[in-house]
């Protein structure tokens, strides 16, 4: 699974959607993805990360498709900076 970013129709805010592995387990699985959110002040500049959460991938389809309907576009500009 690979990590997926995604801007605000006025290019403000980012959320970046990425495999969350439990390390603290003998044999880490993915069965959680960790949003992090952040604000762009500059396209030129990296994204100014403001936090994180874990989601179940339940959760985190839901509020991917959410954004989707709201205007978010799927984009690879900061990708460099992840």
């Amino acid at each position: 699974m690979d990590k997926f970013c995604l801007i605000n129709k006025d290019r403000t805010r980012i959320k970046v959607f990425e495999p969350f592995e439990d390390l603290s387990k003998p044999s880490p699985n993915i069965d959680a993805m960790m949003i992090s959110y952040g604000c762009v002040y500059k396209r030129s500049s990296k994204p100014v990360m403001k936090g994180s959460r874990v989601e179940t991938i339940k959760e985190a389809r839901k509020e991917y498709k959410e954004l989707l309907e709201k205007g978010w576009k799927k984009t690879s500009i900061f990708k460099s900076y992840f």
